[in-house]
Formats: C-alpha cells, sequence, structure tokens
C-alpha cells in the first residue's frame, strides 16, 4: 500500500518552522535541498529565491514523513487561513504512481505531469476534481529498486 505523508507550504519561513517540528518531534532531517540547488538553464531561480527551501522532510514515526517547500515570490503568497498543504503519496512502484495518479487527477487540473524529476524520483502534482491538492511521486532509492 502507498504511504499518505502531508505536505506543507511557507511563504519563506519553511526551514524555520521545520526547525521547530524537529525540536518537537526529534529525529533528523532525511533531505533539504534549496532551490539554488536544483537551478538550471530549464528551470531558472532569482537570486532573492536561491536560499528558500524547495523541499526539505522530517521522518514522524516509523514510516511517515512531514514535508514541506516555501513558495517563490513569483508565485504569491500563501493566505495564513488558506490551504497551506498537499497530500502526499510516495508510491511503491512506478506503476502504483501512474495508476493514482491517473485515477486521481481524472476532472481535476494537473500542475506537474507524472515523469522523472531533477531530483532524480518519478513525480507529478495536480488539484483533484474535488479541488484537494496532491503530489504522486516514486523514488527506487527508497523502494529498493536503484
Amino acid at each position: 500500500m502507498a504511504l499518505i505523508n502531508p505536505y506543507l507550504h511557507f511563504n519563506g519561513n519553511t526551514e524555520e518552522a521545520f526547525t521547530f517540528y524537529k525540536s518537537v518531534f526529534g529525529g533528523e532531517f532525511e533531505r533539504i535541498t534549496r532551490f539554488k540547488d536544483i537551478s538550471s538553464p530549464e528551470f531558472p531561480v532569482a537570486e532573492n529565491d536561491a536560499n528558500r527551501i524547495m523541499h526539505i522532510a522530517l521522518p514522524i514515526g516509523k514510516n511517515n514523513l512531514l514535508m514541506a517547500s516555501d513558495v517563490l515570490e513569483p508565485m504569491g503568497q500563501i493566505r495564513e487561513n488558506d490551504n497551506r498543504f498537499k497530500i502526499s503519496i510516495s508510491a511503491e512502484s512506478r506503476e502504483e504512481a501512474d495508476k493514482l495518479f491517473n485515477g486521481l487527477s481524472v476532472g481535476g487540473k494537473i500542475e506537474v505531469p507524472i515523469a522523472d524529476s531533477p531530483w532524480g524520483s518519478y513525480f507529478g502534482m495536480f488539484a483533484d476534481k474535488y479541488g484537494i491538492e496532491w503530489m504522486v511521486d516514486f523514488d527506487p532509492k527508497y523502494n529498493g529498486q536503484n
């Protein structure tokens, strides 16, 4: 069965928030990627966004992750009382990722088509027909398929 993990978005204070979460939950960050780490000619990052968090993951319990990223300034600000999260599904295979992405996105709005990502996983993002936002990811490093 696929794992479901919360994914939060912040207005530039992800690192501060996750330092706090780490102080509460304990453990070590599994991954921290800044936007400057993935900057390329195909995905240029403005200098004022370079140190923002593109992805951070904190293990919570035995099999769950609390994950987040900062919203880039050109994307606008997240209103504090609005939807600040996406549901992130870590699939066990590419086939499962395709099945979940294709099934849940019917009638919805695809933001990032499912495909190989610059950070090495198989990834897609969309809002379903009810407005719930999802990310589907398959990472062979974490599924024994490397």
